[in-house]
């Protein structure tokens, strides 16, 4: 693959000062906060920072449950979307169509947060990022005027973080801090890592035989890494690699339990076994689903695959 671009593959160009350029236009979608004939989700944007321009997507069912003519309190999601670090955003179409099936059919309250992107802003930003959006949660479930979605429709004991890609890396990392504070009225049930974003220096097996894979080729994956780790360190950072031996270990029995699910052409499928063996050996409980056949992001492309992991994902949120 020596003549093979990841940055072309990606849609990005490098500049001098270490940003990239991004030519790659992701589809987008505007918030639907009206529900109109047909309509089974509604959404809307607010600011959660202005001075780091971040912001959450958040979702509701139109046709809310109810009991004995009270509606029924639903499980809050938090959701974090894919892009490797580097792309996307709450209102990338793939991103608001997912967290509207979400919000439909487990049924919840989906709250979809932005991040800084990398390389312009390292990690652990992301992880910052991640982490001021389950606070801002926090705060409006008690703030009197708070958001009246989360206040009047969520059930703050019921809360999941949900990521996918990149997005899974972060709510895992997001659960090591949720762990050891006071999140009251909010607590964290558990976590569901779709497909999550891992790393190390020496090669997996799944990394050498999928390295040409036309969606995510080793090249890409490590430009990616490359692109969002700290400078000055490599990819067996706890960042990439969280099943090196280190101090966080301590910090990886505090986590909630877990639902991982994966696929076993994905290129990361090594690096996900391996980190739900981590989680096991950490007393963390853990629900893992791998697919025999698919690939990475392949329920980007198949509606019937992105619906099967969202039923997997309401049978282990309401169960």
């Amino acid at each position: 693959m020596s003549a093979f671009d990841p940055y072309t593959h990606l849609g990005i160009s490098k500049n001098p000062d270490g940003t990239i350029t991004r030519f790659f236009n992701a589809p987008t979608v505007k918030a639907n906060p009206e529900p109109s004939p047909g309509t089974t989700v509604v959404s809307k944007d607010i600011t959660i920072d202005p001075q780091k321009k971040t912001w959450v997507r958040i979702f509701r069912p139109t046709k809310l449950p109810s009991n004995d003519n009270t509606v029924a309190r639903l499980p809050i999601v938090i959701y974090f979307h894919n892009g490797g670090f580097v792309l996307l955003s709450p209102d990338y179409t793939d991103s608001h169509q997912k967290c509207s099936l979400i919000a439909d059919d487990i049924p919840s309250i989906v709250v979809s947060a932005s991040f800084r992107l990398a390389p312009e802003h390292r990690l652990p930003t992301q992880y910052h990022d991640a982490y001021d959006a389950v606070l801002w949660v926090k705060e409006q479930l008690n703030l009197p005027n708070g958001e009246q979605w989360l206040k009047d429709y969520g059930d703050p004991s019921r809360c999941y973080l949900y990521g996918s890609d990149c997005g899974a890396n972060m709510a895992f990392n997001v659960s090591m801090q949720t762990a050891v504070v006071d999140l009251s009225p909010l607590r964290i049930r558990g976590l569901v890592l779709n497909q999550p974003m891992f790393g190390g220096e020496k090669r997996t097996g799944s990394e050498l035989k999928f390295a040409t894979d036309q969606v995510l080729p080793l090249p890409v994956l490590d430009l990616l890494w490359s692109l969002a780790l700290p400078n000055e360190t490599d990819r067996d950072h706890r960042y990439c690699n969280p099943m090196v031996k280190g101090p966080h270990l301590d910090n990886v029995k505090k986590v909630v339990k877990c639902l991982v699910l994966g696929y076993n052409g994905d290129i990361m499928v090594d690096r996900q076994q391996e980190f739900v063996t981590m989680l096991v050996k950490c007393g963390v409980q853990v629900e893992a689903h791998f697919d025999q056949v698919g690939f990475h992001n392949i329920d980007m492309v198949d509606a019937a695959r992105a619906s099967e992991i969202i039923h997997i994902a309401k049978d282990f949120i309401l169960g």
